[in-house]
């Protein structure tokens, strides 16, 4: 199993201080895989900025090195942060340096193989691996609570199309919403009343399409959108009426409000077959 420790530039005036270690990695040092090289201090907060980071977040940082962007979240932003690196000389020198932040409280770090890291807390995932570590860990990033913002500095996940680039100083940072598992046969239901419509998705990532089948009558989805846990989508019934659904989704259930353009509206459920 490869394993890979990534190490990132201190933040400028904020995290300065962190510069005075002595035993700070240099820019070239060999690792158990890569060279560390630095990301540039605009590179980390636009990273924490494109995951819209809060208070309220923890943030995971994956092959964390010095622990710059487990500190920079703490310290810029308030959430509690973990670092996942392999190394445990770096891991002690993190410690040091949350420390001397005065961060210590909200940042923890872990030595161990980012590959069998517990990610199930996280709600911000940060990564700077090489495009074959992403795509090895594509699959576990998959199985984080939908609406886990996972952001990327320089390589992409392959085929999983990011939600947002951005451009900073000539370095390219990728933003992903971890999608709900939609695929698959629904039964969507409009009101104790209603007779209930299958209801069919075909997704491949965030992408999402399908069908509604009105008795022998199978009708296109319009505008099917999923980021994260929310989905939205619209028919046009047998009548020539639009009918729009917006709401959450889980593994097993999806809810929340329609709209018609009769003016009916309403509540639906979408129960899993």
């Amino acid at each position: 199993m490869l394993r890979r420790r990534v190490l990132h530039a201190v933040a400028a005036c904020t995290v300065a201080p962190l510069l005075a270690f002595a035993d700070a990695p240099h820019v070239g040092q060999a690792g158990k895989d890569v060279a560390w090289v630095p990301t540039p201090p605009r590179v980390v907060e636009r990273m924490l900025r494109m995951a819209q980071t809060t208070s309220r977040d923890t943030v995971v940082d994956l092959g964390s090195g010095d622990g710059i962007i487990a500190i920079t979240a703490a310290k810029r932003f308030g959430a509690r942060s973990v670092g996942i690196e392999f190394d445990p000389a770096l891991v002690a020198l993190s410690e040091r340096k949350a420390a001397a932040a005065g961060v210590a409280q909200l940042v923890r770090f872990v030595q161990g193989d980012l590959f069998g890291a517990d990610l199930s807390r996280a709600t911000v995932l940060t990564l700077y691996l090489r495009q074959n570590l992403n795509l090895e860990l594509r699959p576990k990033l998959l199985e984080l609570r939908p609406g886990t913002r996972v952001v990327s500095h320089r390589f992409g996940l392959g085929d999983w199309a990011p939600d947002e680039v951005s451009f900073v100083e000539g370095h390219r940072v990728y933003l992903w919403i971890v999608p709900a598992n939609v695929i698959g046969a629904w039964s969507l239901e409009l009101g104790p009343h209603a007779r209930p419509l299958e209801l069919s998705f075909e997704q491949r990532f965030q992408k999402i399409g399908g069908y509604v089948m009105l008795g022998e009558l199978q009708v296109g989805l319009r505008e099917a959108r999923l980021r994260g846990a929310q989905i939205a989508f619209a028919f046009v019934d047998r009548d020539g009426v639009r009918r729009e659904f917006s709401g959450s989704a889980t593994r097993a259930r999806m809810e929340g409000s329609f709209r018609a353009g009769d003016g009916a509206a309403g509540r639906w459920v979408a129960l899993k077959r």
